[in-house]
């Protein structure tokens, strides 16, 4: 069963809906650029509010290693996520698990994810100033060739409750991740979407 990651979470309200929907992970984004940006207070509270076996994944871009272990302890993360331009050898310092996201472009060799010794690599859509949270897919063929050089896959960028059928049966991805697709503004969530893209996921 494919695993589901909903992303962006910035309140108790959304994330109790993804927890009672089925999701198997949230999201919480402490870059201070993002919309969804969460302070590591509000954070704290939900995840300490989360019932067993619903990870925790804070989401840091370009971040100083220092802050991005005080937020993990402060918080009680369960994974970190890596959103920016983070080389195999900073992912490395860690000691928890770690999700590396790679934003992928056309033409461009694949060879260098087998760098990265982590638990999960995240494939997003590329923009040359956004890291993430951009709602437009990439192509998916890409992510398919790109499955032999990652130990699992999670499929990002620009998934929605209308494509994610297709996304999954082409790519057949360990997980999947969406913020902006089930959203009716950044950092708010849609029920219905949430709904109808996690029930999609998992049946498949």
């Amino acid at each position: 069963m494919t695993k589901v990651k909903i992303c962006g979470i910035t309140n108790s309200e959304d994330a109790k809906w993804a927890v009672d929907l089925g999701t198997d992970a949230l999201g919480f984004v402490f870059y201070k650029e993002s919309p969804r940006y969460v302070r590591k207070e509000v954070a704290r509270d939900i995840i300490c509010s989360l019932p067993p076996f619903v990870s925790s994944v804070g989401v840091f871009v370009n971040e100083q290693e220092e802050r991005i272990n005080e937020i993990s302890e402060f918080c009680s993360l369960d994974l970190i996520q890596l959103h920016g331009n983070e080389p195999p050898d900073f992912c490395a310092k860690f000691n928890k698990r770690l999700i590396k996201a790679l934003r992928i472009e056309e033409g461009v060799s694949l060879e260098f994810i087998s760098l990265y010794n982590v638990s999960a690599i995240l494939f997003d859509t590329y923009y040359k100033d956004i890291y993430g949270g951009g709602g437009k897919a990439f192509n998916w063929q890409l992510a398919s060739e790109a499955k032999g050089y990652a130990k699992r896959v999670i499929l990002a960028g620009g998934l929605n409750p209308d494509n994610i059928f297709n996304a999954i049966q082409m790519v057949k991805p360990y997980g999947v991740d969406v913020s902006s697709g089930v959203e009716y503004e950044p950092g708010k969530k849609d029920y219905d979407k949430l709904k109808k893209f996690i029930k999609i996921a998992k049946e498949l």
